[in-house]
């Protein structure tokens, strides 16, 4: 399938592509907890996010002693490659694999280019856990649904790119969290968060507190699951500021989800949108200035015109 055949912003129905969705994520943290550890902690945990390629989703380089080497998921010709910055590669195919095949196929795949590690073997953020090793129940993968999917994140990546440029201060890169499963960006305001309460399901209170130590405004697409079981992309503010929820926000279908304490806006609504661009760019913007404007950002100070030269607003 050629780009010029796809649909830019496709359909994703939860319903029928549930068991590749399920697949595909233990898949992302297999992929995830080999970069997590090889690579020096970074800050809110980003040293352990994967980004997103025209064809996939890729660890980027890890360090390997004075070499390096990089996972890539290519979700276009289907496969899991790895590349040495020695000029090694190894690759298989993803269709008919379950989860234990494939962490038995990708270890094997460092093996052979002399890389020897070992991980944890448990998903993380997930209920009712099975190790990598063992878990043959998730073996689902549906190429069409799946390149939707790439679709999706691809064109996500690329608006909120697009959004990070309006800001000075503080901001993650546009990147993936596989524990989660979504693409994600945060703006800081600078000043330091009260001490995160923990208690985030089948997540360590001390990843959760390091991972909100500072003030931020956060946004993000996932598939859904739970009390949103629909593609949706969300905003949240930690720590919530008084009035932060009452805030009108853009577009109209937009709404605040007191289940998950974020703003909501089904991804269905930005698919079929007249501009869909435009319709994610005024959720971020809208759902950001809430945050903002509610906490007494220094907003001055932290933003810039989208797309142009870092220079400081000027009063």
């Amino acid at each position: 399938m050629n780009g010029a055949s796809q649909t830019p912003w496709p359909e994703l129905p939860t319903a029928a592509w549930r068991e590749t969705y399920a697949t595909l994520h233990l898949w992302t943290q297999i992929i995830g907890k080999i970069r997590l550890v090889r690579s020096p902690w970074l800050n809110h945990s980003w040293h352990v996010a994967l980004y997103v390629t025209a064809r996939g989703l890729t660890t980027s380089p890890i360090p390997d002693g004075v070499r390096t080497f990089q996972i890539d998921l290519d979700l276009i010709d289907h496969a899991l490659r790895v590349s040495t910055s020695d000029g090694a590669q190894r690759q298989f195919a993803l269709a008919g694999q379950s989860v234990a095949s494939f962490y038995a196929a990708i270890m094997a795949a460092l093996w052979e280019t002399g890389i020897h590690i070992a991980i944890d073997e448990m998903p993380n953020e997930l209920p009712e856990p099975i190790r990598f090793s063992e878990d043959k129940k998730h073996a689902s993968y549906d190429p069409a649904a799946v390149r939707s999917f790439l679709q999706i994140l691809v064109n996500v990546d690329r608006v909120f790119k697009q959004f990070r440029t309006g800001f000075l201060g503080k901001a993650s890169p546009v990147h993936f969290f596989w524990g989660s499963f979504d693409l994600a960006a945060t703006r800081f305001s600078g000043r330091r968060a009260p001490r995160h309460p923990g208690g985030v399901p089948h997540l360590s209170d001390d990843v959760a507190c390091e991972a909100y130590s500072h003030e931020e405004s956060s946004a993000g697409f996932w598939p859904g699951s739970g009390a949103i079981d629909y593609p949706a992309f969300y905003s949240y503010s930690y720590p919530e500021p008084a009035g932060f929820r009452a805030v009108k926000v853009r577009p109209d279908a937009a709404f605040f989800s007191e289940a998950l304490g974020e703003f909501i806006l089904p991804y269905d609504t930005v698919r079929t949108a007249a501009a869909p661009d435009q319709a994610l760019l005024e959720f971020l913007q809208s759902t950001y200035e809430a945050a903002a404007n509610a906490a007494k950002w220094d907003r001055d100070a932290l933003e810039c015109a989208p797309g142009q030269p870092g220079v400081v607003r000027q009063v």
